[in-house]
């Protein structure tokens, strides 16, 4: 399988080519194009509940693999924001942890589940649940998308990482975080920083540099007043 993107940072797209027979599973309408290649919907795994658990992710509950005909095809993907794309190659035995609606593709090693992260989901705002990325036997590679560019942060180990909940697109699994706050609770109410996740380790984190909430809030004030 072979990956290429176009038109980045602001509005990329991934064309992904297959060989006769290679597959990838892509989040529903995603799809922008295709050549060559057949189309099936079905779960990503763990049936009925596995969907269920990924749509708490804010994913949906089924996923479109495409699988190349004899002569193998290609398949263009388009995330739902304008943004970056990036992909992380995953080895049996380890997880990537994908923020809800930044899933967009991965290839047939790849098994989709879901984290709860409990009640810090209500701390921050966001999601109950991380999208959980894994391999058992073989390496696999997963697609995810940012409204915005992605930055990807290195930590060595021995410091802590603040981000901000809207900004976290995904990390791996040899780091962990906490929810918290910047500053005092005047800071949260008038400093205009909200609810952050604080993580250690040794591992990687990506952000995005814009969020959808900051977007739809600052559009607020243009939108038309209702007539009483």
């Amino acid at each position: 399988m072979k990956a290429t993107t176009e038109f980045n940072p602001a509005y990329t797209l991934l064309t992904v080519h297959l060989d006769s027979g290679e597959a990838i599973k892509v989040e529903p309408g995603g799809m922008a194009a295709q050549q060559g290649v057949e189309m099936k919907t079905g779960f990503t795994g763990g049936g009925i509940f596995g969907g269920l658990r990924r749509l708490l992710a804010s994913e949906s509950f089924f996923v479109n693999t495409f699988t190349a005909e004899r002569n193998g095809g290609w398949v263009s993907i388009a995330p739902t924001t304008p943004g970056d794309i990036a992909s992380f190659e995953l080895e049996p035995g380890r997880s990537l942890f994908v923020q809800g609606g930044s899933f967009l593709a991965c290839d047939t090693n790849v098994q989709l589940d879901t984290k709860f992260q409990g009640f810090r989901g209500f701390l921050s705002g966001e999601s109950l649940f991380f999208l959980r990325a894994f391999t058992e036997r073989s390496p696999g590679t997963i697609f995810y998308n940012a409204y915005g560019g992605i930055k990807e942060i290195e930590m060595s180990g021995g410091e802590e990482l603040v981000v901000d909940t809207g900004h976290v697109v995904a990390f791996t699994d040899d780091v962990e975080y906490t929810i918290g706050k910047v500053g005092g609770l005047v800071s949260l109410m008038a400093g205009g920083e909200g609810l952050v996740m604080k993580f250690r380790g040794r591992g990687r984190v990506w952000i995005q540099t814009r969020t959808i909430p900051t977007l739809a809030q600052a559009l607020i004030p243009f939108l038309p007043k209702p007539n009483k």
